[in-house]
């Protein structure tokens, strides 16, 4: 049996693990598209398409953290620039009953994937309203990132003299 609190969260007795999604938000969004309308028109070949995805996460509180999930897009490279999209998407989330060990691996795998089909959906309707075909971002490997990261972090630890 769960309990529903005043935040729509469900708290679990006897210790269960929960992961919660308090609250879900467009923190920073920014779409330029700065040939509009000459880049409207067909294009001779397809657009050289970039995308850089970052996670960061801030605990709140003993249980609550905020995780955002930043992404950079473009298409297209100096005068041949067709648009450029910057979003930062952010959610609440609320962890419960979880061993702290495994807390730091969730927060930064499972709530950015958690986070991401929103994420993509903006991206696609961003660049559709821009008057391009919608970007659909191909899913994302949060496990292959968390790995990156922390391989760099001890990379950056082991060059660092004692």
């Amino acid at each position: 049996m769960t309990d529903t609190n005043g935040n729509g969260a469900q708290e679990t007795p006897g210790g269960a693990p929960a992961l919660n999604a308090l609250a879900q938000y467009l923190k920073d969004f920014s779409f330029e598209n700065p040939n509009a309308p000459r880049s409207l028109g067909p294009q001779e070949q397809a657009p050289n398409i970039g995308i850089q995805v970052n996670v960061n996460a801030k605990q709140l509180a003993a249980t609550d953290f905020e995780v955002t999930l930043t992404l950079d897009a473009k298409a297209g490279e100096g005068e041949g620039l067709l648009f450029q999209l910057d979003l930062e998407y952010g959610g609440v989330f609320r962890l419960l009953n979880i061993p702290q060990e495994q807390v730091h691996p969730i927060v930064m795998i499972e709530c950015p994937r958690l986070l991401f089909p929103f994420v993509r959906q903006i991206v696609a309707e961003a660049t559709r309203q821009g008057g391009y075909p919608p970007l659909y971002i191909d899913p994302i490997d949060f496990v292959a990132l968390y790995q990156q990261k922390a391989a760099e972090a001890a990379g950056q630890a082991s060059a660092q003299p004692n």
